[in-house]
């Protein structure tokens, strides 16, 4: 019996590859598969598409992508200084997909940050419905394993131009960036 099953297994890979498969019953009432059309007088004839083994690794893991469709991750970040730049580098190295919202050059994300923490205050991070103002490590790591993104990522992306670590002395505090 077990080596009727590991063949029929075999079968039904060697027929997958086909790309078409066909499940039908004949005559007498005995159910048959192949990769070829059936006879017309087959009953109950089912044809069955199979697309390849393609495993797509460009996509985002998993759990991943469930913890973006429930939790989108949103920073309201501009060019703070050292807070923005860590924000930025925070999210890239943790391998969290991100919309980046700029308050300083864009009137209505400005509007949407003020009525969301009350203030033109940056960086802000918005996680789902959860909203942490400035940047604290411990609690951005926090809100992001809360909403079940991953603590690292396999693939490890360079940071985005704008979010490498500057190792220029750090500058005057920008009027836009909130205090610690």
């Amino acid at each position: 019996m077990k080596v009727v099953v590991i063949l029929l297994c075999l079968a039904m890979a060697a027929l997958a590859q086909a790309g078409e498969l066909f499940r039908w019953v004949d005559a007498d009432g005995k159910v048959h598969y192949t990769d070829q059309p059936p006879q017309e007088t087959a009953k109950k004839v089912e044809e069955k598409k199979l697309s390849g083994s393609i495993i797509d690794t460009s996509e985002l893991p998993y759990a991943t992508q469930q913890a973006v469709r429930k939790s989108p991750v949103t920073l309201y970040a501009n060019d703070c200084g050292e807070p923005c730049t860590q924000a930025r580098n925070h999210l890239t190295q943790r391998g969290i997909p991100f919309s980046s919202k700029n308050p300083q050059t864009t009137p209505a994300d400005a509007e949407a940050l003020t009525k969301l923490v009350g203030a033109a205050y940056v960086p802000v991070l918005v996680v789902g419905s959860a909203i942490s103002k400035g940047y604290e490590k411990a609690a951005w790591d926090a809100a992001l394993d809360a909403a079940g993104y991953p603590k690292s990522t396999l693939l490890r992306k360079a940071p985005a131009s704008g979010a490498v670590k500057s190792e220029s002395p750090p500058a005057a505090p920008h009027p836009w960036a909130g205090g610690r």
